[in-house]
């Protein structure tokens, strides 16, 4: 899925991705993620939706201390350090080849007192899922993980099953083509959604959802 290597690009807007690091300053802490294109490719550099998510996080329109807290495709880490910085209990997940990467660029960056907030642990979307509690979580974090269309059925049952009637959804994605709108119809079969952000420069949309009440036939 998303452990695909790319060919550098020599369009100047993704050069960034080729960089071996990308900094950053979140939670008023300077960060420093490790990118690694030619190993990894998009699973291995920092998107804009991954920035403008920790952005949308810092405005404090979710609360997050104390939370319980799920990154799904987290890739380099970047949102579920910032949650964790920010006070959440962050369960970090990736595929299982992305995991070492992961595991490296989380425990670069979050100082000692924070690590034991956060655990990396490996999860592909539809697989495994009853290593993860049923409703677990208060929070659910995805930054561009909405782009395959083949992974969409796989991706909605793993948000059904970590998701309870209270938990949150966000996701920040940019709406490159019909199947991400499409996604976004086929989340709103069970989910509530709201856009609740939207960054005009970096043209990313956030996304709210919210479990729908299950029907009771009269």
């Amino acid at each position: 899925m998303a452990l695909v290597p790319y060919e550098e690009n020599p369009l100047p807007a993704l050069t960034k991705l080729h960089n071996s690091s990308a900094e950053f300053r979140f939670a008023n802490q300077d960060l420093r993620l490790a990118q690694d294109w030619r190993k990894l490719g998009v699973a291995a550099v920092v998107w804009d939706a991954a920035v403008v998510m920790c952005m949308y996080l810092e405005l404090g329109a979710v609360e997050l201390k104390g939370m319980k807290a799920i990154e799904l495709g987290a890739g380099t880490g970047l949102v579920g350090i910032v949650a964790a910085l920010l006070g959440a209990h962050v369960t970090i997940t990736d595929r299982e080849a992305a995991l070492e990467f992961l595991s490296a660029n989380v425990n670069a960056n979050l100082p000692p007192q924070s690590r034991d907030s956060v655990a990396v642990l490996e999860l592909t979307w539809g697989q495994g899922l009853e290593r993860f509690p049923v409703g677990g979580f208060d929070l659910v974090l995805g930054a561009d993980i909405i782009y395959l269309e083949e992974t969409f059925p796989a991706l909605l049952l793993t948000l059904e099953h970590l998701c309870s009637d209270s938990t949150v959804v966000l996701l920040a994605c940019k709406i490159r083509y019909e199947r991400d709108t499409n996604f976004l119809s086929m989340l709103q079969h069970q989910f509530a959604v709201e856009e609740v952000h939207y960054d005009k420069d970096r043209d990313i949309h956030v996304y709210k959802a919210c479990r729908l009440p299950m029907r009771r036939d009269l």
